[in-house]
């Protein structure tokens, strides 16, 4: 029985190492040795400080944002209370007084 781990990219069972990497020969993904992760992993999201944020979170934004579509803009010194934080570019979701719902990135804003 074979002990290497399943593909990271399509869950392949028959997986190789190639040197110091895994390989996928279905769709042809490679990945390290140490990077593999156990399913309950989830994605860190830290902020612009590297520190890591949570859901429920207090935020404050470090860069003038413009609102794609409008003539708004987020300032500056901003703060978003309760932040949930999703998958994708912009993985933070959050409701701006003034401006309504927005999704931002945590390269733009740090913990309070």
């Amino acid at each position: 029985m074979s002990s290497l781990p399943n593909c990271t990219a399509c869950n392949s069972e028959y997986t190789y190492e190639d040197g110091n990497m895994f390989v996928c020969p279905e769709c042809g993904h490679e990945w390290a040795q140490g990077d593999v992760a156990s399913e309950d992993d989830t994605p860190v999201i830290k902020d612009s400080n590297g520190n890591t944020l949570n859901d429920g979170d207090t935020i404050t934004v470090i860069k003038d944002l413009k609102v794609k579509g409008s003539s708004l803009v987020v300032k500056v010194g901003t703060k978003v209370k309760n932040i949930r934080l999703v998958d994708g570019d912009h993985d933070i979701d959050c409701k701006i007084e003034g401006v309504g719902a927005m999704k931002l990135k945590s390269e733009f804003v740090k913990k309070v």
